[in-house]
């Protein structure tokens, strides 16, 4: 796929702040012993609010979602950052999103106990951040400026 110069750093930087982003919140999770995920699970209001409140309820289940989270949003967000294995990432991210998205849906009528960004109807922060995903993985973002370039290298070479 032929992209210019400037798209090709474009989609680099969109990679490397959407990688960050994900590395941030997966640290700050990681290293807080007292983070967990139960009090967002618990005040879903979504469509699948049976099932995020039955996680946070189970003790279990909440302990193996917080491991997840937090060491999915860490290992997400390396790769991108590297532009490593950057399709399946992208998709790995845009699937935990759309999942918070899910949660917590920002519908007109449903307030949560939470802390939000803002007043928004129907499309929120996770939403545009799942959309830029999707856009990093139909585009080789990770084969202009990362280590896919080098997998791609050596695949070819064989």
């Amino acid at each position: 796929m032929n992209i210019s110069k400037t798209q090709s750093v474009s989609l680099f930087l969109l990679r490397v702040f959407i990688g960050w982003h994900f590395l941030y919140e997966g640290l700050i999770k990681v290293l807080n012993p007292d983070w967990t995920s139960a009090g967002f699970l618990s005040q879903s209001k979504g469509l699948f609010s049976g099932i995020f409140q039955a996680i946070a309820e189970n003790t279990s289940m909440l302990h193996a979602v917080n491991f997840l989270n937090q060491w999915g949003l860490v290992i997400i967000g390396l790769g991108l950052m590297l532009g490593l294995f950057t399709r399946l990432f992208s998709i790995l991210g845009m699937v935990l999103l759309l999942l918070y998205y899910l949660a917590t849906p920002p519908f007109p009528g449903l307030e949560y106990n939470m802390a939000t960004e803002g007043s928004y109807l129907v499309v929120n922060k996770n939403l545009i951040e799942a959309a830029a995903l999707l856009l990093l993985s139909v585009f080789p973002s990770g084969e202009q400026y990362g280590f896919d370039l080098l997998l791609k290298k050596k695949t070819t070479k064989q």
